[in-house]
């Protein structure tokens, strides 16, 4: 039930050679497709100042390569109360084990990213499903009965603050970012999701820049139709797109995770002004001994003391009850990643079951 096809076609496998260094033009490049992700090259080429055709051709270049893509996932719709049911999951595994579980599960629909983290954890999943019923069906009849797991211990996301689409290599200046930010803000009318909808977000998260002509031939109906659909599901907050980077090529190569006990009166608080940090990359409310957990993208380790004697700094009430680092991310919303943060394999990220909503991904 949770497993799906890995899509293969989008690399070569987790033991590839090292990948060939970004420059400013890739850097800028991917930022403005963070900012504006499914923008035309013609739209592209006056804001940074490169013709389109080279543009379409760099892209093609770092796609290809694995080392940036753009996707869409599954969001809740705007106004909607919560991030549908979205869960870290932490797994402690056998001793030799571990690498087994990883690949295992990397192939899994519902676990839509996998870490090996440090400090007495093993692996952390961010799991998606449609309620809690469902997200407690793949945790007993699947996670449970996988060969080497030990235990399983689920923290549930009760509010997202943040997550990382809206994370930003900062590579293109202020200006340039309102021309390409410029969209309106109009929230076109909310409605039922329908199976042709839940097909294009599918069709999406494979290749989000994909023409419209393609997504309309790939889900069957007229391009005009897959154009109004699309339009919708984006606007309406039912698609969610993600232009992402490898993360060892972005400046940031380490990735750190704090979980937090706040004081509930200041949890709002704090959390959306986490939200607001540059470095990161996913602010959420969880249950748990912890009910602030918060992933950041850093430029090396030794910026973990000061960023959380700032935090202790900022607000002196809030107590850090552990922090860990990623060793290595095997599987990034949907995305099975190389050693070196690379894409080279995707699993379609079917995260909901019948006509309603789908949960947002970090």
């Amino acid at each position: 039930m949770a497993q799906d096809s890995v899509d293969s076609s989008v690399g070569t496998g987790r033991a590839a050679a090292a990948a060939e260094p970004l420059d400013e033009l890739d850097l800028a490049l991917v930022h403005a497709l963070q900012v504006a992700p499914r923008a035309p090259w013609s739209g592209l080429a006056p804001v940074l100042g490169v013709d389109a055709v080279t543009l379409a051709r760099r892209w093609r270049r770092l796609s290809a390569s694995g080392r940036a893509w753009v996707t869409c996932y599954a969001g809740p719709g705007r106004g909607a109360g919560g991030p549908g049911c979205l869960a870290l999951v932490e797994l402690a595994v056998e001793r030799g084990a571990l690498a087994a579980v990883r690949d295992t599960l990397t192939r899994d629909a519902q676990a839509v990213s996998v870490e090996h983290v440090s400090d007495g954890r093993d692996l952390l999943l961010t799991v998606g499903a449609p309620d809690a019923a469902a997200l407690s069906a793949y945790m007993q009849q699947r996670l449970s009965h996988v060969p080497g797991v030990v235990s399983v211990r689920p923290h549930l996301v009760t509010r997202l603050y943040q997550e990382g689409a809206a994370w930003r290599l900062r590579a293109l200046d202020a200006g340039q970012q309102r021309t390409l930010g410029t969209a309106s803000d109009e929230t076109p009318r909310d409605r039922r999701v329908t199976a042709v909808d839940r097909a294009l977000v599918l069709a999406l998260g494979r290749d989000a820049r994909a023409p419209v002509n393609a997504l309309a031939r790939n889900v069957g109906v007229s391009p005009a139709t897959a154009a109004r659909r699309v339009a919708w599901l984006i606007g309406s907050g039912h698609a969610r797109l993600r232009c992402e980077v490898a993360h060892t090529l972005s400046g940031w190569p380490v990735t750190a995770l704090w979980w937090l006990r706040v004081p509930p009166p200041d949890l709002d608080e704090v959390g959306r002004r986490l939200a607001a940090h540059a470095d990161v990359r996913m602010s959420a409310a969880v249950t748990g001994p912890a009910n602030l957990y918060a992933a950041m993208w850093l430029r090396s380790l030794g910026d973990l003391p000061a960023f959380e004697a700032d935090l202790i700094r900022r607000y002196p009430r809030v107590e850090v009850l552990d922090r860990t680092v990623v060793l290595d991310s095997a599987k990034r919303i949907g995305r099975i990643l190389a050693a070196d943060g690379r894409c080279v394999g995707y699993v379609p990220m079917k995260l909901w079951e019948g006509e309603d909503g789908p949960p947002s991904a970090p």
